[in-house]
C-alpha cells in the first residue's frame, strides 16, 4: 500500500513539474510555459527598450525574417531551432487592439505558422526572459531579423551592448 502511495505522489510531482514547464522538452525554446488564464494563441503587446512590440502569450518578443514572403518561410532546419516559428492560428489577446491582420502559412514541413500583416512570426531562443529583444537587428541565418511592432514598422535599433568609440557618452551600456 505504501508503494502505491509513493508511486502516486511521484506521478503527481512529475505532472506538476511538466505543467510548470509547459510540457516543453526543449529548454531553449522561449515561451514554453504560459501564465494561468492565457491561451498560447493569444498575441499581446509589450513596451520594451526598443519600443512597443508584439509578444506571445508568455511575453516573448515576436520577430519577422526579411527573406520570408507573405506565403513562405525561409527559416527551416537549424534556423527554426534558433528562431522557433509561432504556431498558428493566433489572435489578439482580450483588450488588445492591433491595426494589422493575423493569418497563417503552411511551412515546408507541413506545420501551420502564424503571420502578422504578411510576415511569418518567430520567437528567438536568445531571449531568455519575457520582454527581451535580443534578436532585433540581428543579421543571421541569411537575413535580417526584426522585432514585430503593432504597426509593422521597424522598431528603434537596440541600445549598444558595448562601447567602441570611447566618445565619453556613457560608455558602459
Amino acid at each position: 500500500m505504501k508503494v502505491r502511495a509513493w508511486a502516486a505522489a511521484a506521478a503527481l510531482a512529475a505532472a506538476v513539474t511538466l505543467a510548470a514547464c509547459g510540457g516543453s522538452s526543449s529548454p531553449s525554446a522561449p515561451g514554453g510555459g504560459k501564465p494561468a488564464g492565457t491561451s498560447s494563441s493569444e498575441i499581446k503587446i509589450a513596451h520594451t527598450s526598443i519600443g512597443t512590440v508584439l509578444t506571445n502569450a508568455a511575453g516573448f518578443t515576436l520577430y519577422w525574417f526579411a527573406p520570408d514572403t507573405p506565403t513562405a518561410s525561409h527559416c527551416t532546419g537549424s534556423c527554426a531551432s534558433i528562431w522557433p516559428p509561432v504556431k498558428g492560428p493566433v489572435h489578439a489577446a482580450p483588450g488588445v487592439s492591433l491595426p494589422g491582420h493575423f493569418g497563417t502559412i503552411t511551412r515546408p514541413d507541413g506545420t501551420v505558422q502564424a503571420t502578422y500583416d504578411g510576415h511569418p512570426l518567430y520567437t528567438y531562443s536568445g531571449d531568455g526572459q519575457p520582454g527581451q529583444t535580443n534578436g532585433n537587428g540581428l543579421n543571421a541565418s541569411g537575413g535580417l531579423w526584426t522585432a514585430m511592432t503593432p504597426s509593422g514598422s521597424k522598431p528603434a535599433p537596440a541600445p549598444s551592448k558595448s562601447s567602441s568609440s570611447g566618445g565619453g557618452y556613457g560608455g558602459g551600456y
